[in-house]
């Protein structure tokens, strides 16, 4: 029977981030066999998954990275059970160390695939199922590339966005800072108008003309008071059309002129717990 000692327990807590007492536990079912135990941990963790995969995992962290050189981003969230679990220390740097991996990778697929300190993401996430005994699971991953691209993180790690614009000019930084405050908070459906689905314009038209209807608008009128209001649907659902939260007397493009007349932003990112 092998001795197990504090440091030894301590190391396998480093390595798996699981608590003190199933470490030991683990080493002393593998007799001091680091590798046994990490495999032991992960077993258990399998476990757990497979118990708890029906449960709903919509708390968690929302995590945004840029590249060093601003050029890429990637968004992501890391979803467990509880509110408890998602605001801990360790899940939070679990799931900024998971997004800083991501950069690296163009599809969630691939992300999962790929190595983090000796196993692949998609088993690090069973491992910490295991640690936590909640359901862990990366549910949104998305990616934006842009001449220089910028992101926030809401405060509790509950929204994350990035937004690209067309230059990387003076300002660009908190330009692209305050746009991606924007996205988080007013939740746009899309860039501009270009980018809004036709059939959500169809159904809207729709809905713009049966209320006029319902006011006794004559039927020859409704075409053009139609337009009126979903032109009021892009001010309130487009990002580069919204009012900005920080200036109401402008648009989002119009903020965006005002750092540099030929500056536009050019995509956007945005994920949510929930």
């Amino acid at each position: 029977m092998a001795t197990i000692t504090a440091a030894d327990v301590n190391k396998l807590r480093t390595i798996t981030g699981a608590g003190m007492m199933d470490c030991k536990k683990a080493l002393v079912e593998a007799d001091g066999d680091f590798d046994l135990a990490i495999e032991n941990l992960r077993k258990k963790g399998q476990k757990v998954a497979a118990n708890r995969s029906d449960r709903e995992s919509t708390e968690g962290a929302a995590i945004a990275v840029v590249n060093a050189d601003k050029t890429s981003g990637v968004v992501i969230t890391l979803n467990c059970e509880t509110d408890f679990v998602g605001k801990n220390e360790g899940f939070v740097k679990l799931a900024t160390d998971l997004a800083n991996q991501a950069l690296n990778f163009d599809t969630k697929e691939e992300f999962l695939a790929s190595d983090f300190n000796g196993i692949t993401v998609a088993d690090k996430l069973i491992e910490q199922t295991g640690v936590i005994g909640e359901k862990i699971e990366v549910a949104s991953f998305e990616r934006l590339s842009g001449t220089f691209v910028g992101s926030y993180i809401h405060a509790g790690n509950k929204i994350a966005t990035l937004v690209a614009l067309s230059a990387n000019v003076d300002g660009a930084e908190e330009a692209s800072r305050n746009v991606a405050m924007q996205a988080a908070a007013m939740n746009p459906i899309a860039l501009n108008e270009e980018g809004v689905d036709a059939a959500i314009i169809e159904k809207e038209i729709e809905i713009a003309k049966d209320q006029l209807r319902a006011e006794g608008k004559p039927e020859a009128m409704l075409e053009n008071i139609s337009k009126g209001k979903i032109q009021r649907f892009y001010k309130d659902n487009t990002l580069v059309n919204q009012d900005y939260i920080k200036d109401g007397s402008m648009s989002v493009a119009n903020y965006i002129k005002s750092v540099d007349a030929n500056l536009v932003v050019t995509g956007f990112k945005r994920v949510a717990l929930g």
